[in-house]
């Protein structure tokens, strides 16, 4: 891992949602049993709940492979309407009212904003959830742009990256994220990455590649105050 005096100030910062922004487990959990409820009541389900650890560990794979590995003894129909539930139940959970984002999310997000930086979200996840997130949280006015692989069809976030950095005419950025697959999309793209060491859900290996490890979002605000201007 590089020390932090080798970043430079981005024009922009990229960041995944879930894990890095968003507390997914609050919406996520409640939903996934109710998931498994319903198939197991519509016949397209018979096994027990699997355990959650699947779930939480896939955070980051596109929807169709998360099912690979969470029932991977389901039919495509069951994967199918796992899909759909899924975006149904999560869209009802923050309509509840009762999800998380991580301490002082907003509170950073709202002071990098203020110094210039363009904010922008890259996920694996569906372009409804990443907009309910951003809608019932009250982030939107932060955001320069939502990328999602839902909206986009891209197969990998180095894709999604890539697309985003085209579109925006963004020529220099942080990825900040928790998993692999984050990392990957900033090295590949040519971007410093800064992992977020505070959600837990992936193994240790996952952000093994960032320039910087964070353990609160919170420490983003100083590694960019702290960061070297452009010359």
């Amino acid at each position: 891992m590089s020390h932090e005096s080798t970043l430079t100030k981005p024009q922009a910062m990229i960041f995944d949602m879930d894990g890095t922004l968003f507390q997914t487990e609050t919406l996520l959990l409640p939903a996934y049993h109710k998931l498994f409820d319903t198939l197991r009541s519509e016949g397209l389900y018979t096994a027990p709940t699997p355990p959650e650890e699947r779930i939480l560990g896939s955070l980051g794979m596109l929807l169709d492979d998360i099912w690979k590995v969470v029932m991977p003894d389901g039919s495509q129909e069951a994967h199918n309407r796992a899909n759909e539930l899924l975006l149904e139940l999560e869209l009802e959970g923050l309509a509840g009212g009762d999800t998380l984002l991580y301490p002082e999310v907003k509170e950073t997000l709202k002071a990098l904003h203020e110094q210039g930086v363009k904010l922008y979200v890259a996920s694996n996840g569906l372009e409804h959830y990443i907009s309910g997130i951003v809608d019932t949280h009250e982030l939107a006015e932060l955001f320069d742009g939502l990328y999602s692989a839902g909206k986009h069809c891209t197969r990998t976030k180095v894709d999604l990256v890539k697309l985003l950095l085209e579109e925006q005419q963004v020529d220099s950025a942080w990825m900040v994220g928790d998993r692999s697959s984050d990392v990957e999309a900033g090295k590949k793209n040519g971007l410093h990455v800064i992992g977020c060491a505070y959600a837990g859900f992936g193994n240790h290996d996952e952000l093994k590649g960032s320039d910087v490890l964070i353990s609160s979002f919170t420490e983003l605000l100083k590694l960019y105050e702290e960061a070297a201007s452009h010359t």
